[in-house]
């Protein structure tokens, strides 16, 4: 018996993909199938596949070719397919001509005719772009513009800036919101905290989709008010922060969450910045604790919860300005059986590292650890300890559009950020500004 074994994403699963398969199948006696996972997917940089893992191998499953399917996870997982399986003959499409010649040494390799002029990138560009306009910072919405334009399935639409001589690569600049709106299927709010309610919640009244930078809001209320709103009126509200659409670092949580470490007894975040502020640049910047706080909070309640007993702020402030501006804030929380703590800062450094302690081990991230695309598991026998390696791309950005676009339009979507988790940072922003649980030094 001849075995064939091939390999491909086969999102949007088209004409193109049958014939692949019916001529691998041509080739021998049994067909093996690799169906390459979502995580895979990422580390190749493959960031546009619109459908889950679970469709994409029924759509295989369907066209009756295949006799085995797989799932690719990893790196070299080819050669360790073919010798385990013992196929005969590694098929794939001539696109690939040459590539896989590496795999000459234990099998025999075929290049297929490619059929032309029709194939997934082209199917996901051809559906209806979500027309995303952006509110924000200005270096900062030059960025996402840029990242934006690897992404299949949106197009940026429109700014709204204050900045009267702002110019972005031919992109329509508005300065009144409302226009603004008009123009747009959904956006994308960058803008100083102080405003996110107020300009989420118009985008949201005027029938938009929305994505947020976090804070969502400087209120629970005003955080659960929206929320609200949105399930009403079936639309989608995604509270967004990149380290949270890292695969590194979900797949870190799933470890800690599985008991890998034991019981969790200490976390411990810190992330500064020596981007020191004068007097004078204090206005429409955000403050360390609002610029940091959301992400060094993030890991703290997605594994212990936000049922604590107490907490203490520790801030220090610039002085003479009306303004609530901090330069350096440590929030330390007591929970029944754990303590955490949390370092931010602009204009002072310390080292950028997560530290997640168990009772059978610890995590440790290192620096910047908000750019996660490394972690390790420490034990007491350093025989035992892992290190975990996953690409990070743009550092989340098209993570997070991909996640946007999918909910709206499908209705559906599982957030990175737990619920409770933008509920209590928008808490802990409130008492921050209102000077709670306070401590000035």
């Amino acid at each position: 018996m001849i075995k064939v074994i091939t390999y491909g994403t086969f999102d949007h699963l088209h004409q193109g993909h049958i014939n692949l398969l019916r001529r691998a199948k041509a080739l021998g006696d049994y067909l093996i199938v690799g169906v390459t996972s979502d995580d895979f997917d990422k580390q190749r940089g493959k960031i546009n596949v619109s459908e889950p893992l679970e469709k994409r191998i029924e759509n295989v499953k369907q066209t009756g070719y295949a006799d085995m399917i797989i799932v690719e996870e990893y790196e070299g997982q080819k050669i360790d397919d073919v010798k385990r399986f013992q196929a005969d003959i590694f098929a794939i499409g001539s696109d690939w001509e040459g590539h896989f010649d590496y795999l000459k040494e234990y099998c025999e390799v075929n290049y297929l005719p490619r059929t032309q002029g029709i194939s997934s990138t082209q199917i996901r560009s051809q559906e209806q772009s979500i027309r995303i306009g952006i509110t924000g910072m200005d270096h900062y919405i030059e960025k996402v513009i840029d990242k934006a334009k690897s992404v299949n399935g949106l197009s940026i639409e429109g700014v709204y800036t204050t900045n009267e001589k702002a110019n972005y690569q031919n992109i329509s600049c508005y300065h009144d919101y409302t226009a603004f709106l008009n123009d747009i299927d959904a956006v994308y709010v960058y803008s100083h905290p102080t405003l996110h309610y107020k300009q989420v919640f118009s985008a949201l009244k005027a029938g938009k989709h929305v994505m947020c930078e976090a804070p969502l809001t400087l209120n629970k209320e005003e955080s659960q008010t929206l929320f609200a709103y949105a399930k009403q009126h079936h639309l989608i509200l995604l509270e967004v922060l990149r380290t949270a659409y890292s695969t590194a670092f979900a797949r870190m949580l799933l470890l800690v969450k599985s008991g890998k470490i034991g019981e969790v007894k200490s976390i411990d975040a810190t992330c500064t910045s020596l981007e020191s502020i004068s007097h004078e640049e204090v206005f429409g910047k955000w403050a360390s604790f609002t610029a940091w706080g959301p992400t060094a909070l993030l890991p703290l309640f997605e594994i212990l919860g936000t049922n604590y007993h107490t907490k203490t702020i520790t801030t220090q402030l610039l002085k003479d300005i009306p303004a609530l501006y901090d330069t350096f804030t440590k929030v330390s929380f007591i929970y029944p059986s754990a303590v955490a703590s949390i370092k931010v800062g602009n204009g002072v450094k310390s080292e950028g590292e997560l530290i997640i302690s168990g009772t059978k081990g610890y995590v440790y991230i290192p620096a910047p650890w908000w750019k996660t695309d490394y972690f390790e598991i420490r034990y007491e026998n350093p025989a035992q300890n892992k290190r975990y390696f996953y690409q990070l791309d743009d550092e989340g950005i098209s993570n997070e559009f991909i996640t946007f676009i999918k909910a709206i339009k499908t209705g559906q979507y599982l957030p990175n950020i737990d619920l409770s988790t933008t509920l209590e940072t928008s808490n802990i922003m409130n008492e921050f500004y209102h000077c709670k649980h306070f401590i000035e030094i």
